[in-house]
C-alpha cells in the first residue's frame, strides 16, 4: 500500500485529467489512473481528431464543389483520405503528450491499468500485464466517461457496422454509409463522409435531425445537408441492423410501413451509455441509477463520503467541457476552496456540422413553456460582411431574452464558426448583461462576432443592418 493520497482519480479524459491538475494546484497530493489513455476518448479518438478531420472534410469539399465558384479547376483531382486520418493522429498524439507533460509538471503520479474500488479509500490498478497494486486515498474521484451504446442484438463488427470508435481510426471511406443517429457525432461523420463522396444517409427516430436543439436551427442544418446530397430519414425508427456480403442492411420503419436500406458500412452513432461497471462502486455502496450513472450532488460528491463523481459518468450533461468544468468544481470542494454551483442548463453546446450549432440555454419553445414572456432578437449571416467574403453565410442568431427583464435565457447560432462566437453570450448570462450592454458592446468590423452585437439590437427593437 502506498503513502495515502489526498485524491486518487480514476480516469484521465478531460473531466479526470483537469480535475487531478486544479487538485494538485491547491496542494493536494493527487494520482490518476487510467487503463488505456491520457486524455481519454475526446483527445484520443473523439473531439480533436475529429475536428481535424471536418478541416480536412472543409477543404476537399471546396475543392470537389466550389471551384467554379472560386476560380480554379482540377483535371485530376484526387482525395487522399488516408492523409486526413493521418493528420488527425498527429493532432491527437501532440495534445496526448501535452497532457503528459501537465502530470508531471504538476506533481501528478500517474498509474496505467485498471481501477477497482476495494473499499471507500483503497484502489487497486492491475496493469496490463495482470500486476496488481493497491493505492489509498482519502478522496477518490470517479471519472471513468461513457462508451457507445449498441443494441444487444446489432452486432458491430468494426468493418461493416462501426462505431465512432472504428469509424474516427479507418483510413478508407465506403462507399456509401447509412448513419444512425442524427446528433452531434452522427451529423459530423455526415458532414466529413460526404465532403469525400460518399453517398450518405442519416436515420433518425425523433422528429428532426439534431433533436435535442432549436427546431428552427436542424430545419436550416437539414436544409443545407439536402443541398449536399445526404438523404434525411426523420422519424424513423430502425428496427434491425444486420452484415451483408457487400456492406450493411439496416430495417427502418415509419407510419406503419418499413423499408430496407443497403450501404457498405453503417455507423451507430445513437448515444452513450456510462462507464459505471465493474469499477466496485456497487460493492462499496455508491447510489446508481438505473440507467447505470452515478447519482451527484451540486458538489460533485456521491453519497460516500470520500467518493466523488465527474463528465459523463454522472449522466449531467455527456461534454468534454462539461467535465472539466465538473473536475474543478470536484477538485475546490475537496480542497475547502472558493468555488461555484454549475447550472447545467446554460452550458454551452457546439456541433461541429456544416453549417456549425452552437447554443445554451432555453430554446423559444421552452422559454414559452415556461411561462415566460420572451423577445426573440435575430440576425441573418448573409447581413454580414465577414460571413459574404468567406462565402459561408447560411444561418443566423436567434438570442431568447425574457421581455420583462431583459434577463439571456438562451440562444441558438447556425453558421459559420459559430462554435466560437458563443463564449460572448455565456459569459454575458453568467454576469447577468442584458441584449442592451451586449449592443453597446463595440465589435471589430468586419467580424462574424457583429451578428451577436446586431441581434442584440434587434432584440431591443432597434435593428441596425435589417
Amino acid at each position: 500500500m502506498t503513502e495515502p493520497y489526498d485524491v486518487i482519480v480514476i480516469g484521465a479524459g478531460p473531466g479526470g485529467y483537469v480535475a487531478a491538475i486544479r487538485a494538485a494546484q491547491l496542494g493536494q497530493k493527487t494520482a490518476i489512473v487510467d487503463k488505456q489513455w491520457l486524455g481519454g476518448v475526446c483527445l484520443n479518438v473523439g473531439c480533436i481528431p475529429s475536428k481535424a478531420l471536418l478541416k480536412n472534410a472543409e477543404i476537399a469539399h471546396t475543392l470537389r464543389e466550389r471551384g467554379k465558384e472560386f476560380g480554379f479547376s482540377f483535371d485530376n483531382l484526387t482525395l487522399d483520405f488516408s492523409a486526413a486520418v493521418k493528420r488527425s493522429r498527429q493532432v491527437s498524439n501532440r495534445l496526448v503528450k501535452g497532457v503528459g507533460f501537465l502530470m508531471k509538471k504538476n506533481g501528478i503520479d500517474v498509474y496505467m491499468g485498471t481501477a477497482h474500488l476495494d473499499a471507500p479509500g483503497t484502489v487497486s490498478v492491475t496493469d496490463a500485464e495482470g500486476k496488481s497494486q493497491a493505492l489509498s486515498a482519502r478522496n477518490v474521484i470517479v471519472a471513468t466517461g461513457a462508451t457507445a451504446a449498441v443494441p444487444g442484438a446489432w452486432k458491430v463488427d468494426g468493418e461493416k457496422v462501426v462505431t465512432y470508435l472504428e469509424a474516427i481510426t479507418q483510413e478508407k471511406l465506403p462507399r456509401s454509409a447509412i448513419i444512425i443517429g442524427a446528433g452531434a457525432i452522427g451529423m459530423e461523420f455526415a458532414t466529413v463522409w460526404n465532403a469525400y463522396g460518399v453517398d450518405v444517409t442519416i436515420v433518425e427516430m425523433l422528429p428532426h435531425v439534431l433533436p435535442l436543439e432549436d427546431e428552427e436551427a436542424a430545419a436550416e442544418v437539414a436544409k443545407a445537408y439536402t443541398k449536399r446530397g445526404i438523404k434525411i430519414l426523420a422519424g424513423h425508427k430502425v428496427e434491425a441492423v444486420e452484415t451483408t456480403d457487400t456492406g450493411a442492411k439496416v430495417t427502418v420503419s415509419a407510419n406503419g410501413e418499413s423499408k430496407v436500406l443497403e450501404a457498405e458500412q453503417a455507423l451507430v452513432a445513437i448515444g452513450f451509455r456510462p462507464n459505471s461497471k465493474g469499477l466496485g462502486l456497487e460493492e462499496v455502496g455508491v447510489k446508481i441509477s438505473e440507467r447505470g450513472f452515478i447519482e451527484i450532488d451540486e458538489r460533485m460528491a456521491t453519497n460516500v463520503p470520500g467518493i466523488w463523481a465527474i463528465g459523463d459518468v454522472t449522466g449531467k450533461l455527456m461534454l468534454a467541457h462539461v467535465g472539466s468544468a465538473m473536475g474543478i468544481v470536484c477538485a475546490e470542494n475537496i480542497a475547502g476552496a472558493e468555488t461555484v454551483r454549475l447550472d447545467y442548463e446554460m452550458m454551452p453546446r457546439a456541433t461541429y456540422c456544416q453549417p456549425q450549432v452552437a447554443s445554451f440555454g432555453l430554446t423559444e419553445a421552452q422559454a414559452k413553456e415556461r411561462g415566460h414572456a420572451v423577445k426573440v432578437g435575430r440576425f441573418p449571416f448573409q447581413a454580414n460582411g465577414k460571413a459574404l467574403g468567406l462565402a459561408d453565410y447560411a444561418g443566423w442568431v436567434k438570442l431568447i431574452v425574457d421581455e420583462k427583464y431583459g434577463e439571456i435565457l438562451g440562444a441558438t447560432l447556425v453558421g459559420p464558426e459559430v462554435t466560437e462566437l458563443l463564449p460572448e453570450l455565456t459569459l454575458a448570462q453568467m454576469m447577468e448583461l442584458t441584449p442592451a450592454e451586449i449592443a453597446r458592446n463595440v465589435h471589430a468590423h468586419p467580424t462574424l462576432s457583429e451578428v451577436l452585437m446586431e441581434a442584440a439590437h434587434a432584440a431591443e427593437g432597434s435593428a441596425i443592418h435589417i
